[in-house]
C-alpha cells in the first residue's frame, strides 16, 4: 500500500531543477532515451545526466532498459546502452490525503450496473469538452486544440499522415477495470473539445494503439 510518506519521497527528486528537466525530457520523448541524448537535450554533462537519471530511476519516476544502439546482437555489436523511459506506475499526492481514484472506481461500477446511466455520462463528458474548449486560447484552431490537449494532460504528438495521437490518458487509472466506459467517456469529451473549438479539420476516433491513449484525432 502506497502511503503519503512514500509518495512524497517518490516525487522529492523532482525538486532539483536539472533532475526535473531531465525527467520532462524523458517522459515527453517518443521512445526510450539514452544518457547521451538526455545530456545533450538538457545542456548538461553526460556524467551529471547519468547521476540524475539514475536517481530518478531509483525513486521509481523512470524505468530503465538496456539495448544496443545499433540494433544488432552478437559479437561485435557493442555493449548494451542504458535507456530511460516513463514508468507504467502512477504516483499521486494530495494534501491532505484524498481518495479520488476510489470515488471514480465506485462511480464507474455503479454506472456499469445501470446501463441507462452511461448515456448521461457521455452527454456530460461532451458538454464538459465544449466548456474546456471555451476556456482555451483564441487564434489558430489547430494551435488552440494542441494547447487545450496539453493543458488537460494528453501530451499530443503528430505522427504519420497528420494524425494527432495522445501519449497520456488522464483517465488511465480506470481503463483496466472499466475500459469501455472510460474510453467512451474520453471520446465524448474530446468530441466536445473539437466541436467547441470549431476544429473541423480533425475527427476524434476510437483508435487504441500501444503506448497511446485510446482516442486519436484524425484529419478529415
Amino acid at each position: 500500500m502506497t502511503t503519503l510518506r512514500t509518495s512524497l519521497e517518490a516525487i522529492a527528486p523532482l525538486a532539483d531543477p536539472v533532475r526535473r528537466r531531465l525527467y520532462e525530457l524523458v517522459v515527453r520523448a517518443d521512445g526510450p532515451v539514452d544518457r547521451d541524448t538526455a545530456a545533450a537535450a538538457a545542456g548538461v554533462g553526460r556524467a551529471n545526466a547519468a547521476f540524475h537519471l539514475d536517481r530518478l530511476a531509483e525513486a521509481g519516476l523512470l524505468e530503465v532498459e538496456f539495448r544496443r544502439r545499433s540494433g544488432r546482437s552478437g559479437p561485435g555489436a557493442g555493449r548494451p546502452a542504458k535507456f530511460y523511459r516513463r514508468p507504467a506506475a502512477e504516483i499521486s499526492v494530495t494534501l491532505p490525503q484524498r481518495q479520488y481514484a476510489l470515488a471514480a472506481e465506485l462511480m464507474a461500477e455503479g454506472i456499469e450496473q445501470r446501463p441507462d446511466a452511461a448515456a448521461g455520462v457521455l452527454a456530460a463528458a461532451r458538454l464538459r469538452g465544449s466548456a474546456i474548449a471555451e476556456s482555451g486560447p483564441e487564434g489558430d484552431r489547430g494551435e488552440a486544440l494542441r494547447a487545450v490537449l496539453e493543458g488537460e494532460g494528453y501530451e499530443p504528438v503528430t505522427v504519420a499522415d497528420g494524425v494527432i495521437r495522445l501519449r497520456n490518458c488522464p483517465f488511465d487509472a480506470l481503463v483496466d477495470g472499466h475500459r469501455e466506459l472510460t474510453c467512451s467517456m474520453n471520446l465524448a469529451l474530446l468530441e466536445g473539445v473539437v466541436e467547441g473549438l470549431g476544429a473541423t479539420d480533425v475527427d476524434p476516433r476510437a483508435d487504441p494503439r500501444a503506448g497511446f491513449c485510446c482516442v486519436a484525432l484524425v484529419p478529415r
